[in-house]
C-alpha cells in the first residue's frame, strides 16, 4: 500500500522453503515457500491494523499517510535478504536525485524503517545489510543477545527482551524445581547458539550439569534426527531445554511422538513456547506439561474485529489473504495461481471467498494472548511517534546539528533512527515506551504451562508464574505450583498430577540429611554418591555438599542430622567412683586422727616416747594433710582447685617423708656412735630435727611457688573426646609436676636407704622394717602412677592420682603406726621400761659379741703367726651372767674364757630422755 511515508515489513508467512536440488541445467527458479504460518499472518495483520489506525488518527501524523511494503521471509535468510535488497535499492536510487533526468509517475518512496524480522538468524542477516545504510529496523521477535552489539548492528532495535535474561530465567526455573541433570537442544543459528551458550554459563554457576548438548535444524537429515532421538531416549535426564523456533524443533517432536517417548519435560524458549506448529493435539502426549516463556500479553482494541473481517475480495492488494483463505478452508479460490499449479481440484474444492471465518478453528483468530502481535503493534507506533516528533520539532530544539530539526518531507532513514533512539512516550494502553542503551525495550516474561483442554483435547496455555528481570535477587521468579500439570506421570490421560510429583531429573538420587555428596571419578559433579557424615559432623538438608562440623560443645547424633550438647564429665562427688574415693579419704583421715588421739592419750608411755613423740605428731598431721589433699581432686575443677591440689599433695608428702627420714636417721646415728657424747645430744636435739624437716619441706614449697608463678595450672575443657567434654586441670608445666614428684621420690629413696640400714636396731626405737615396707609401697605406687597418668584421659587422670595418694598414705600409716597402736591398746605389757631396756640390752649384746668375736679372731691370727701352736685356745663359750647379790647387780656381764667384761647400760633418766 502506497503512502507519503513508506514502512517495510518482514514476516514469516511460511515456515520454510521447499528443498529442491538446482542442477543449473537451466535458469534457477525462485525457491518456493511451503507450510503456511497462521500466526505469522496474524503478525502481518497487526502491522496493517496499526498503520490503518495511524492513518485514521487526527492527532498522530495528521495529513500524512503511511504506506507499507511487506514481504514474506519464509523463515529463511535468503528470502529475507531478497526483500531487504528491495528496500535498500530503492533508498539508494532516491539518494542519487534522478528526478531531473526522468519523470517517474509510479515512483515508490524510500523505506524509512523496517518492522521485522521474526527469527534472530534472519534479523542478523537483515541487520547487517540495513545497518550499512542506517535504515532503522525494529524486530518484534528476535531475542538473540548478539543483536545487542551496537558496533556490529548499528540500526537494529527490538520490542522483545533479549535472551540474556531468558537463559538466566531458565536456569532459575531448573534450580527452583531442584533439577541438576538436563538435556540442552538449540537451533543451529544465531538464535539458538548464543542462547544455549549463555544458558551453559548460567548452569555452570549453579553447579547444574548438561548431559547432552545438541544442535538441530528444520533442514536436518532424518538419520540425524533419529540419532538425536536415540540419545535422548537413552539419557537419564528427564528435562529437555530447547532454544529453538517451532520449525526447527518440529522434526524432533515428530520423532518423539513416533517413538511414544512421553516421560520427558520440555522447557521452551519464547520462540516456540506458544507455537501453533508444536501446540497440536496429536503432539500432546509428548509435549503436554511443557513449561515455556512467553512475552507479556498486550491488548489491542478493535484488533479482534479486524481479524474477523478479513476477506479476499476486500483485501485484493494483499495476496497473502488469498492463500490464508485457501489454507483455512482447505479450498482453492477460483482465480488462484495455486489452482493452476496443481491443475486439479480433486484434493480441494473451490471456495467463494465469502465463507464465515469465525466458523473454523485457526491459530489466526487466537487473540486471547497477543504477544508477538502486540510487539508488532508497538513497533509500528514507535516509528509513527518518532515521525510525529520530527513533524512537531521546534527549530533550535532538535536532535541534529545546531539543534536543527529534520524536514519530514525530505527526511532520510538515519534521521528517523536518531529520533527513535531518543524516543520516550506513553502509548494508548498507558505503557511507557523507551529504548535502552542497547535499543531494547524492558519487559518481563510470563511462565506458561501446556495443559490439555478437557473439552476438545486442544492445547491450553495456562499462566503459572512470571519472571521479573530487574527485580531483586530471590524475587525475580514467582511460580504457582498448584497450577502446574506434568506430562506422563498421571494415571488419567487428561489429568496428569501436579506439584506433589515433580518429575525427577537428577543424575543421582537425593542424599538424605545426615549425608553429603561424594565425588565419583570420571563423572560430572552432578553425579555423586551419598557419603555419611563423619562423627562430629551433621547435615540438615538434602544434597548437602559438605557436612557441617558440630560446635565444640556438641556432638552429632547417630543419624548425623543434628548436634546435641555433649555430656560434661569430671570426677564428681555424686558418682559411685567419686563417692568411693571420698569414703576412702575420709576413712584415712579418721584412722590417722584416731592414731593421733591414741598417741596423745598415751604420750608418756615408753613406746610413744621411743618413737620421737613430737615428730610422730607432725608425721600424723602430714598424713591427715595427705588424705585431705586427695579430696581437692574430686569435684568440678576450678582454677583455684587446679592451683591448690598439686602443691597441697606435694608439700604434704614431703612433710611426711621428711619426718620419717629425720627420726630414722637420728636413731641410726646415735646407736652407731660408740659413746653418745654431748655433741650427739646437741646435734640431734629437738629443734634441729624440726629445722631439718622445715628445710626439706621448704625446698618443695619453693618448687611449687616457682611453678605457680611461671605456669600456673588452670581449669581446662577437653573437647577432643566424642560425645563428652572432660573438665580437667591443665597442669601448666609437666616438667614442674615432674620436679614435684621427683623430689618427693628422692626423699623417699633416702628414707628407704636409712630405714634399710637401721633394720637391726631395737624395734622400740625405730620401725625399720615397717618403714622399709612403707617406702617400697610408696615406690611401687608412684612408679605405677607415671604410665597410668599419661595413658589415661579425662576424669580418670584425677582418679589415678587420688588412688596413688590414698594408697601411699595408707601404706605409710599402716606400716609405721598400726603395730604401735596394737601394742599400746592390746599388748600393754610390752609398753614398759623393762621391755625397752631388754630390747636395748639384747641389741647391745649382739653388737658387743660381734665386736669381741671379730677382735678374738684377729688376735689368734696374730699369735699363731708369732708363737706357734703351744698357746692354749680360749674357751669359745660366752655366757651372760647376772648375780643379784653382786654390787653390779642389774648390769649384764659378758664372760669370755679368759675373763669377764661388764657393760654398764644403766641410763640416767635424763640421758634416756634425750635419746628418746
Amino acid at each position: 500500500m502506497t503512502g507519503d511515508i513508506l514502512l517495510g515489513g518482514l514476516f514469516p508467512i511460511h515456515f520454510g522453503v521447499s528443498s529442491k536440488d538446482q542442477d543449473l541445467a537451466a535458469r534457477p527458479e525462485s525457491t518456493q515457500c511451503v507450510r503456511f504460518n497462521f500466526r505469522g499472518f496474524r503478525w502481518l495483520q497487526a502491522m496493517i491494523f496499526a498503520i490503518d489506525e495511524i492513518n485514521n488518527s487526527s492527532t498522530l501524523l495528521p495529513n500524512i499517510s503511511l504506506g507499507y511494503r511487506i514481504f514474506d521471509t519464509c523463515n529463511t535468510v535468503s528470502k529475507a535478504l531478497e526483500a531487504t535488497l528491495s528496500f535498500v535499492a530503492q533508498n539508494k536510487i532516491d539518494s542519487l536525485n534522478l528526478d531531473e533526468f526522468c519523470n517517474c509517475t509510479d515512483h515508490i518512496p524510500s523505506t524509512i524503517a523496517v518492522v521485522g524480522a521474526a527469527g534472530s538468524a534472519v534479523s542478523t542477516a537483515v541487520a547487517n545489510l540495513l545497518g550499512l545504510f542506517y535504515i532503522p529496523q525494529i524486530s518484534y521477535a528476535s531475542s538473540s543477545r548478539l543483536l545487542s552489539n551496537k558496533n556490529q548492528y548499528k540500526s537494529f532495535m527490538r520490542t522483545i527482551p533479549t535472551d540474556e535474561y531468558q537463559a538466566t530465567a531458565m536456569a532459575d526455573i531448573i534450580v527452583y524445581f531442584e533439577w541438576n541433570w538436563v538435556i540442552a537442544v538449540a537451533s543451529d543459528d544465531d538464535y539458538g547458539r548464543p542462547g544455549i551458550e549463555k544458558f551453559e554459563k548460567e548452569m555452570e554457576e549453579r553447579d547444574i550439569c548438561i548431559h547432552l548438548n545438541e544442535l538441530i535444524s528444520q533442514y536436518s537429515e532424518d538419520h540425524e534426527i533419529q540419532a538425536l532421538a536415540d540419545r535422548i531416549e537413552n539419557s537419564t535426564a528427564k528435562v529437555i531445554v530447547v532454544f529453538a523456533s517451532g520449525p526447527d524443533i518440529e522434526p524432533l517432536i515428530k520423532e518423539m511422538v513416533r517413538r511414544n517417548i512421553t516421560d520427558r519435560i520440555w522447557l521452551a524458549s519464547e520462540a516456540w513456547a506458544s507455537s501453533s506448529l508444536i501446540a497440536k493435539p496429536e503432539y500432546l502426549d509428548v509435549v503436554a506439561g511443557t513449561i515455556g516463556f512467553a512475552l507479556k500479553a498486550g491488548g489491542i482494541p478493535g484488533f479482534r474485529e479486524f481479524l474477523q473481517h478479513v476477506q479476499p475480495k476486500k483485501d485484493s492488494h494483499n495476496e497473502f489473504v488469498r492463500e490464508f483463505w485457501e489454507e483455512t478452508f482447505n479450498c482453492y479460490l477460483e482465480d488462484s495461481p495455486r489452482l493452476q499449479e496443481c491443475g486439479s481440484t480433486s484434493f480441494r474444492p473451490l471456495c467463494t471467498g465469502e465463507e464465515d471465518i469465525t466458523s473454523v478453528e485457526t491459530p489466526y483468530l487466537d487473540y486471547t494472548h497477543l504477544r508477538i502481535s502486540y510487539n508488532v503493534y508497538v513497533a509500528v507506533y514507535s516509528i509513527a511517534q518518532a515521525l510525529q516528533d520530527i513533524l512537531t520539532c521546534t527549530p533550535g530544539h532538535g536532535l541534529f546539528a545546531n539543534n536543527s530539526c529534520a524536514d519530514i518531507k525530505k527526511m532520510e532513514a538515519w534521521q528517523v533512527l536518531k529520533q527513535l533512539r531518543h524516543l520516550n512516550y506513553t502509548n494508548s494502553m498507558g505503557e511507557k515506551i523507551h529504548f535502552d542503551e542497547n535499543d531494547n525495550l524492558a519487559a518481563n516474561y510470563m511462565i506458561i504451562n501446556w495443559h490439555r483442554s478437557t473439552e476438545d483435547g486442544s492445547v491450553v496455555f495456562e499462566e503459572v508464574g512470571y519472571y521479573h528481570m530487574h527485580a531483586k535477587r530471590g524475587a525475580k521468579l514467582l511460580i504457582d505450583r498448584t497450577k502446574i500439570l506434568w506430562n506422563g506421570y498421571g494415571s488419567e490421560p487428561f489429568f496428569p498430577f501436579n506439584i506433589l510429583q515433580v518429575p525427577f531429573s537428577n543424575c543421582s538420587e537425593d542424599c538424605d540429611p545426615g549425608t553429603r555428596k561424594g565425588i565419583i571419578d570420571s563423572m560430572p559433579t552432578c553425579c555423586f554418591e551419598c557419603t555419611e557424615c563423619s562423627d562430629g559432623e551433621y547435615s540438615t538438608h538434602k544434597d548437602a555438599s559438605v557436612c557441617t562440623k558440630c560446635p565444640n560443645n556438641s556432638w552429632s547424633n547417630g543419624n548425623h542430622t543434628f548436634c546435641f550438647l555433649k555430656e560434661i564429665e569430671f570426677l564428681s562427688w555424686t558418682e559411685p567412683f567419686g563417692i568411693a574415693l571420698t569414703i576412702c579419704a575420709a576413712l584415712g583421715v579418721a584412722l590417722t586422727s584416731f592414731v593421733m588421739a591414741v598417741f596423745v592419750r598415751f604420750r608418756n608411755t615408753p613406746i610413744v616416747k621411743a618413737t620421737n613423740r613430737e615428730l610422730s605428731y607432725v608425721l600424723l598431721f602430714s598424713l591427715i594433710c595427705c588424705f585431705s589433699s586427695s579430696l581437692i581432686f574430686i569435684g568440678e575443677p576450678q582454677d583455684w582447685m587446679c592451683r591448690l591440689r598439686q602443691p597441697a599433695f606435694g608439700i604434704s608428702f614431703v612433710l611426711c617423708i621428711s619426718c620419717i627420714l629425720v627420726k630414722t636417721n637420728r636413731v641410726l646415728l646415735v646407736f652407731e656412735a660408740k659413746i653418745p657424747t654431748s655433741l650427739h645430744r646437741k646435734w640431734w636435739g629437738l629443734n634441729l630435727q624440726f629445722l631439718l624437716v622445715f628445710l626439706c619441706t621448704f625446698v618443695q614449697v619453693m618448687i611449687c611457688v616457682v611453678w605457680l608463678y611461671n605456669a600456673p595450672p588452670s581449669s581446662y575443657r577437653n573437647y577432643d573426646i566424642d560425645e563428652m567434654i572432660f573438665i580437667t586441670c591443665n597442669e601448666g608445666s609437666v616438667m614442674a609436676l615432674g620436679f614435684l614428684i621427683g623430689y618427693t621420690c628422692l626423699l623417699a629413696a633416702i628414707c628407704f636407704f636409712f630405714a634399710f640400714k637401721s633394720r637391726k636396731l631395737p624395734e622400740n626405737f625405730t620401725e625399720a622394717k615397717f618403714i622399709t615396707f612403707s617406702m617400697l609401697i610408696f615406690f611401687i605406687v608412684w612408679i605405677s602412677f607415671i604410665p597410668a597418668y599419661f595413658s589415661t584421659y579425662g576424669k580418670f587422670v584425677s582418679a589415678v592420682e587420688v588412688i596413688a595418694i590414698l594408697a601411699s598414705s595408707f601404706g605409710m600409716l599402716a606400716c609405721i603406726f598400726f603395730n604401735k597402736v596394737y601394742i599400746i591398746l592390746f599388748k600393754p605389757s610390752r609398753n614398759t621400761i623393762e621391755e625397752v631396756r631388754c630390747s636395748t640390752s639384747a641389741h647391745a649384746f649382739k653388737v658387743a659379741a660381734k665386736a669381741t668375736l671379730k677382735h678374738s679372731t684377729a688376735s689368734r691370727r696374730r699369735s699363731g703367726s708369732t708363737g706357734g701352736s703351744s698357746a692354749s685356745t680360749p674357751s669359745s663359750s660366752i655366757s651372760l651372767k647376772t648375780n643379784g647379790n653382786d654390787p653390779t647387780s642389774g648390769k649384764p656381764r659378758v664372760s669370755f674364757g679368759s675373763g669377764t667384761v661388764t657393760l654398764s647400760l644403766s641410763f640416767e633418766e635424763s640421758r634416756r630422755s634425750s635419746l628418746m
